[in-house]
């Protein structure tokens, strides 16, 4: 079939960002057998234009819309990003008969209200890979895509399911549809490359366990480190592991960094760790193979909100962490979220002096918490009454403990840190 995939996202959030999951569902639709054309609207221009164009020239018999983020998490001025997104799909019915289907991280959260509220016919929660070929074949042969996991069909108001590869190895790591030969020398961009799925740490007020599912699914570290060798051969220099948690498991980040050795120190590379358990023998090899970058996010230096957030670690074991990789040349990153349950005058000013003692090479302060469904924060909020129920969490919603505002917004806007 011939399929024409959009990238929805027209906003730069503080970085430049590859439509990466869209560029893999495009890798494994081309694998299956498909023709696929591919529009990223972040640099199309005028919206209504770039997208008649793409479906003159592709005649597109299905459309596939990723949508990144539902809104900027900004607590102050939160900005609705599926305004935007509506008008891509008025766009597409205006051009084209074309059935359209929904996907990427911020569809996950919410499948039956964003669903809803762009009025599309189909979407894929979670992996797109294996669910999007699935759903093709049933449409082309007629056939109800509902008994396919992770699809949800316009109207239907139960719960999906989230479709998750467990083979990885089985599809590729890139496809040239991502292709920005005018961006490999800027700094500021980044090759995304993910090389596992999942999170169990369960934070309390995260949505990634929506999306990807709580269980590990790793790609093979020598499939991995294959892809960026085959990308470094190309020009690319910088890569950014776009993995959850880099360092866990541990043995899949050892195998890694020994995969990616032999491309330092040409190639480099950044990650997120979770500051916990993390020994001097991986941050060797992950500064002996390249990576000159990682971010940590401990989120808070108070012992008792670290606990609140149902965080594995403690400050003490962050400050070990983050001495670990300075010594090892690795810039660190940091982020404060500040305003949770607990959070208090005090344990504020414990969060900001720590995070000034660590002398960081950056840090960024979010002020609020952002409240998604089936998490933690959620029903706590509807146990205090800050929310009648989660129903209404598509439009952005924020938890911020009693008594800090406007004390708290005007404190890190005056923090030297």
């Amino acid at each position: 079939m011939r399929i024409l995939l959009i990238a929805a996202n027209t906003e730069r959030i503080s970085m430049v960002a590859l439509p990466y999951g869209l560029g893999l569902v495009a890798a494994a639709l081309r694998q299956a057998g498909h023709t696929v054309a591919f529009l990223d609207l972040l640099d199309a221009g005028e919206l209504g234009a770039a997208i008649h164009q793409a479906i003159r020239e592709s005649a597109p018999e299905v459309i596939g819309l990723s949508i990144r983020n539902i809104d900027d998490q900004n607590r102050q001025e939160p900005h609705f990003l599926l305004e935007k997104a509506r008008e891509v799909v008025t766009a597409c019915r205006a051009a084209s008969q074309a059935p359209i289907v929904l996907g990427g991280p911020g569809y996950s959260i919410f499948p039956r209200e964003t669903l809803a509220y762009l009025a599309a016919d189909y979407g894929i929660r979670g992996d797109g890979e294996a669910a999007f070929p699935a759903l093709l074949e049933r449409l082309r042969a007629g056939r109800d895509p509902r008994d396919v996991p992770g699809v949800q069909v316009a109207g239907d108001r139960g719960a999906t399911t989230c479709a998750a590869v467990t083979d990885l190895d089985r599809f590729p790591l890139w496809d040239d549809a991502l292709e920005r030969p005018a961006d490999r020398e800027s700094p500021e961009f980044w090759v995304p490359v993910q090389s596992r799925r999942g999170c169990p740490n369960d934070c309390s007020y995260c949505s990634t366990a929506r999306i990807q599912g709580r269980a590990y699914r790793c790609r093979s570290p020598r499939q991995v480190a294959d892809a960026v060798a085959a990308l470094a051969r190309r020009g690319y220099r910088r890569f950014y592991f776009v993995d959850n948690s880099f360092n866990l498991p541990e043995a899949q980040a050892l195998a890694l960094c020994r995969g990616l050795r032999p491309l330092a120190p040409a190639v480099q590379w950044r990650c997120i760790l979770y500051p916990q358990g993390v020994g001097e023998e991986l941050v060797r090899a992950m500064a002996a193979s390249g990576c000159v970058e990682a971010s940590l996010g401990f989120e808070s230096g108070s012992p008792a909100i670290l606990k609140e957030m149902n965080k594995r670690f403690a400050p003490d074991e962050v400050r070990r962490i983050s001495d670990l990789l300075a010594a090892h040349g690795i810039r660190r990153m940091g982020f404060l979220l500040l305003g949770g349950p607990g959070e208090t005058r005090e344990t504020v000013e414990e969060s900001l002096a720590f995070a000034r003692s660590l002398r960081l090479d950056g840090l960024r302060v979010t002020v609020g918490i952002r409240i998604y469904p089936g998490t933690a924060l959620a029903r706590r909020a509807v146990r205090e009454g800050v929310l009648a129920d989660e129903a209404d969490l598509l439009f952005p919603r924020f938890y911020l403990a009693p008594g800090l505002d406007p004390w708290l917004q005007a404190r890190v806007a005056a923090a030297d840190i």
